[in-house]
């Protein structure tokens, strides 16, 4: 399978523009008694397809009305497309007989092709990629639902109610078949307007990378959705994930499996709290990529970007009716982080002061109390859009729903004053009439449901507002020498990017210890160095707080025979004598994920890193504002700061110390599989950090 996977990424992207527009289609397992089948004839009919729809079947003349062809061969023309859905065993003639009469595309419906571990279908699997890649067919499936596509009017998902979904620019690609159409009928009655919904199944051959690269060129797709179970060639993924980021079409992903058994076996820390789908997290701030928590924050997220407009970040101002949504609004901010809410200017205050009673203040979220009528209502939210420390608005209303509609010449207004982006929200979720959803088109705001999914789509829209257009860089070489890395020369090379140890030393014998320690100055600690015991913590391989030649000695000789009773046959190679240092323990590690590539992970240290797990996580390299970034996301951020009497740190040198492993894994990363500092200790301000226990695993070479 590795093989596989390795030689799909050398061949790049592949077409899938007969799959999505194909001038014919053929039906093979055409049948009476099958659903899927007829539900496709339906909807190509209902739809008004305009190529050429030809059944197959052997068994049958005539079907349906129309003649009925026992094969692909005995079609007069060459067919574009064909939707196979006959039992596994029977997909591999069907294919290559296609192909001989000039097939290009085909959907292959049916499962045990390649799935699981059963002999029988992997070796249909490897027959049919064969095939695939001697012939140059493109193949959407198998085990998959087809898929449709709203502006060309082919419909080859078998669901006859998605026919009526009005045309748009969203193109959901889904590896999940039922799901999709869950999404799609779920997101139109939202208003959402699809290009297209394609579900992909195994991906024995398309995948989310080459539909990903069609639609980046598709002038009638705006935005791209997916649904992922899991990514075949992430390497080609990533690099049509930079053309959409680029070119300004955002794609929202919901990616099932947070919880991988891989996390166990990790070899460090870093590996244990950067697993797959956190390395697939990093892999979506890299790239522009809008991961989101539910299907239903899906939803609201792609309706938000349906207004097709972008902010320069995600500062939002609220203009509401209700105390209580200003306190509501205040807990979830709070809770789900991602947008803040500045303080309107005094200007704008001055603006409506005359529309809030005067006995209320006027403040982010505002509460405006009941506006007396829709020109109110709009002066505010057009003064509160104006603001200069606004990027968002966000306007507390409902969509029309038969007791009063509003006059949407005067709302319109709002949007016709500004070039941010506005959204309306309500508190709690609610049914939307089809007349409302006219209302919503005409007026061009997306009309949001639920205070939670609200916050977290506008926090979409500030991420995305500021990474779009962006190019991303390829990784630099790795030129470092192994030299650099051997013990005797480590601390050294480290020093050189900023992250700088303790004073210490490195000693053989017990007898040694005690001079190094009058050496360093008191108080020290003192760590065995044992291959076998990389968390020395753990086996009382750690001595901290000593104050005598004496007690270093004796602090020694216990922790060598602790080692030595775990494991008779560890090697002791010496002990490292270091200074005491204090100040906040963080971890900071750089580890290759095997999806995504190098990547690197801040967060709370010392002993407390897989309990708390608080650490923030990106791809390699880093730059300055990534940093400080990763250091915002953190829930210990306050002791940054000064917390409680406590002297603020060295943010701008923490911020260098982290770049600065960034930097030496990157040219290293031929060498090393896994640097971890844990912990680096950060002081405050004019005390660099100090990197006090480092933890390297070497490539096997």
């Amino acid at each position: 399978m590795q093989s596989d996977v390795r030689d799909r990424e050398r061949e790049g992207f592949k077409s899938i523009a007969s799959l999505c527009a194909p001038r014919s289609v053929a039906i093979v397992g055409a049948s009476e008694r099958a659903n899927w089948p007829k539900r496709i004839w339906d909807s190509l009919h209902a739809a008004g397809y305009q190529g050429a729809i030809y059944p197959v079947n052997p068994k049958l003349k005539e079907i349906w009305g129309v003649p009925c062809y026992p094969d692909l061969a005995s079609i007069p023309k060459a067919v574009d497309h064909a939707a196979v859905i006959v039992p596994a065993a029977q997909v591999q003639n069907v294919l290559e007989q296609g192909i001989i009469h000039g097939l290009k595309s085909a959907t292959v419906y049916a499962g045990n092709i390649g799935e699981g571990h059963n002999p029988e279908h992997n070796a249909r699997a490897v027959a049919l990629r064969s095939l695939v890649r001697r012939s140059g067919i493109s193949l959407n499936g198998p085990n998959c639902m087809g898929g449709n596509h709203f502006h060309h009017r082919f419909f080859g998902y078998p669901n006859t109610g998605l026919v009526n979904v009005p045309a748009g620019g969203v193109a959901l690609v889904s590896q999940s078949g039922g799901t999709l159409q869950f999404i799609v009928q779920s997101a139109a009655a939202r208003g959402v307007k699809f290009s297209c919904a394609y579900s992909s199944g195994n991906e024995l051959d398309i995948d989310l990378a080459d539909f990903i690269n069609h639609f980046v060129d598709d002038p009638q797709t705006t935005t791209l959705v997916l649904f992922i179970e899991g990514i075949r060639r992430p390497a080609v993924f990533m690099q049509a994930a930079a053309r959409a980021l680029k070119a300004g079409k955002p794609i929202i992903a919901i990616k099932t499996g947070k919880s991988v058994q891989s996390q166990l076996a990790a070899l460090s820390h870093t590996g244990a709290v950067a697993g797959d789908y956190a390395g697939f997290k990093a892999m979506c701030e890299r790239y522009g990529i809008i991961a989101c928590a539910s299907l239903d924050d899906l939803v609201e997220t792609t309706l938000a970007f349906q207004c097709e407009r972008l902010p320069k970040g995600a500062r939002v101002g609220w203009v509401t009716t209700s105390g209580g949504t200003v306190d509501l609004l205040y807990d979830h901010i709070e809770e789900i982080g991602t947008i803040t809410s500045p303080q309107l200017s005094e200007a704008t205050k001055a603006k409506i002061r005359h529309l809030i009673p005067a006995d209320m203040e006027i403040k982010n979220p505002l509460d405006a109390g009941i506006p007396s009528n829709d020109s109110n209502a709009a002066e505010m939210c057009r003064a509160v859009a104006d603001d200069e420390n606004v990027d968002i608005l966000a306007w507390a209303a409902v969509l029309p729903h038969g007791k009063r509609t509003p006059d949407i010449n005067i709302l319109k207004t709002i949007t016709q004053s500004t070039h941010k982006p506005v959204l309306a929200f309500s508190r709690m979720n609610y049914m939307v009439r089809p007349d409302a959803l006219n209302f919503q088109d005409e007026m061009g705001i997306p009309y949001l449901q639920g205070l939670p999914a609200t916050i977290r789509a506008l926090g979409a829209l500030g991420f995305y507002g500021v990474r779009v257009g962006r190019t991303i860089a390829p990784l630099p070489p790795a030129t470092g020498a192994l030299a650099d890395i051997e013990p005797a020369q480590l601390h050294q090379t480290l020093a050189h990017y900023h992250l700088s140890p303790p004073r210490s030393k490195m000693v053989r014998s017990i007898d040694d210890v005690g001079t190094a320690a009058d050496d360093i100055g008191y108080p020290v600690a003192v760590k065995i160095v044992s291959p076998q015991f990389s968390h020395k913590t753990e086996v009382g391989g750690v001595k901290i707080n000593i104050r005598s030649a004496d007690e270093a000695r004796h602090a020694a000789h216990n922790m060598s025979h602790a080692i030595t009773h775990l494991d008779p046959q560890a090697i002791i190679e010496g002990f490292l004598v270091q200074e005491m240092v204090s100040g906040i323990e963080l971890i900071i590690g750089a580890r290759t994920d095997p999806l995504y590539g190098p990547l690197l992970i801040v967060g709370a240290g010392g002993i407390f890193v897989e309990l708390l797990k608080d650490v923030a996580v990106r791809l390699l390299p880093l730059t300055e504002v990534d940093a400080h970034a990763m250091l915002d996301e953190l829930k210990i951020r306050p002791l940054f700061e000064g917390f409680r009497g406590s002297p603020p740190v060295d943010r701008d040198y923490l911020v260098k110390t982290i770049c600065g492993l960034s930097a030496f894994y990157l040219n290293y990363r031929h060498l090393i599989d896994d640097i971890e500092i844990n912990p680096l200790i950060v002081g405050p301000q004019g005390q660099t950090p100090r990197a006090v226990d480092v933890r390297i695993i070497k490539k096997d070479h």
